[in-house]
């Protein structure tokens, strides 16, 4: 009797055993297809978390350019989207290099302190210049644009090199090369080298009056000139006093997106989609000569 009644019981304990396991086998089924789940949600971005080279979590990362959309044509706003050989570029960059991106109009003097920060945005692209000064602070790409300033004035002035602009009344875009340049032709403190936020109000004021000349990126000058015929202006390139200059996407100080994006930028100018781009904006080859050999 006492043997029978403890196999019943022990009837009992198997039964409870084998249904606690099958409950558990339920529910590791049920956790192995979740993960399964959230692991696909991560496999249609398997080739941007291998070049991230940061693991699942990485797949999702979206690299923040800053910019100052405000230098047509190289960027520009359009209703609410940036457009510009700039940012065709950089989506032909990112699209070599498998990383997701945005880039947002934040303003020049906006990207500059947040670019050095490094916290919301982790690049600035806004055909930023490459110079010594700014190496200080930034690090930079290479070289993906060749570049050098103008004289923007009206029909008629006398103003033929950047000499004459000595005693003029000169109006550049703040902490630029073209203020930099303007700088030391005029001299520190001339009052007037006036200054502004944008070439936009810079090129306005030229409009107005109240400036003999605009200097300036030499595509800005051409694009500005082009879209405003009835204004009468003339552009002039200077090349002894406005050498060459090289754009570069800004980075913060050890930025690890140099050694990612730089293999990648190379091969768009290899392969034949920069020129393609370069074509698009501005309606001729582009001479890679000098960019080549600047990287």
């Amino acid at each position: 009797m006492k043997t029978g009644k403890g196999m019943k019981g022990g009837n009992k304990w198997i039964v409870s055993a084998l249904i606690a396991i099958l409950v558990l086998a339920i529910a590791g089924c049920g956790s192995d297809n979740a993960n399964n789940a959230s692991s696909g949600s991560n496999t249609g971005n398997a080739n941007t978390a291998e070049n991230t080279g940061s693991g699942g979590n990485a797949a999702e990362e979206v690299i923040k350019f800053a910019s100052d959309a405000s230098y047509a044509p190289m960027e520009y706003m359009d209703k609410d989207t940036i457009k510009g050989f700039d940012i065709d570029f950089i989506a032909a960059v990112m699209e070599e290099a498998g990383m997701k991106y945005e880039v947002v109009n934040t303003g020049w003097d906006t990207m500059l302190t947040s670019v050095e920060q490094g916290t919301e945005y982790q690049a600035g692209l806004s055909a930023v210049s490459i110079t010594d000064k700014r190496k200080l602070t930034y690090d930079f790409s290479v070289p993906y644009f060749e570049s050098t300033n103008m004289i923007l004035v009206k029909e008629g002035s006398d103003i033929k090199s950047a000499l004459d602009l000595k005693d003029k009344t000169v109006a550049v875009q703040t902490a630029t090369t073209a203020d930099e340049l303007m700088t030391k032709i005029m001299g520190v403190g001339n009052t007037k080298l006036k200054r502004y936020d944008s070439n936009t109000v810079a090129m306005m004021d030229l409009d107005s009056g109240g400036a003999d000349a605009v200097v300036a990126d030499i595509a800005i000058v051409k694009e500005y000139i082009k879209n405003n015929p009835k204004m009468k202006l003339v552009g002039i390139k200077d090349t002894p006093n406005f050498g060459s200059e090289y754009y570069g996407i800004l980075y913060p100080k050890g930025s690890e997106l140099k050694a990612k994006l730089d293999p990648a930028i190379q091969k768009v100018i290899e392969n034949g989609k920069y020129e393609e781009i370069y074509k698009k904006w501005f309606g001729e080859a582009p001479d890679l000569t000098n960019l080549k050999n600047a990287q």
